[in-house]
């Protein structure tokens, strides 16, 4: 997956960008064919965050387009990721597993018939 922050030219207003957005067929543009779009949020104070699911060979179309209609709207920073929850989830079961190991070593021993 790919991890895309969008910051606005804070030196144009929305009206401004949306112009701009329009003239650079952004809307229907980006992103291109076979990106799946995963998440496009919104996050006050740092901008649009868009995150794709693309084959690799589709990374240079993806900036390519990020380029002929990104510009001048948005400020980009590009980043590789993937999705963490299934390996969170691996990572807590592995975390009480151990912890389960742990309790039931510090249990104290059942008593012997020698120590009765």
């Amino acid at each position: 997956m790919l991890t895309i922050f969008l910051r606005h030219d804070q030196q144009q207003n929305l009206e401004q960008l949306q112009t701009r957005l329009d003239d650079a067929d952004w809307w229907h543009g980006f992103p291109p064919d076979s990106c799946e779009i995963v998440s496009w949020v919104v996050a006050m104070g740092v901008g649009q965050i868009v995150t794709l699911r693309l084959p690799a060979h589709r990374l240079a179309s993806v900036n390519v387009e990020l380029e002929r209609r990104a510009w001048g709207s948005f400020t980009t920073d590009v980043h590789p990721t993937y999705d963490f929850l299934p390996v969170r989830a691996r990572l807590t079961r592995e975390s009480d597993d151990r912890r389960t190991v742990v309790e039931s070593s510090n249990l104290p021993a059942e008593p012997t018939h020698q120590d009765a």
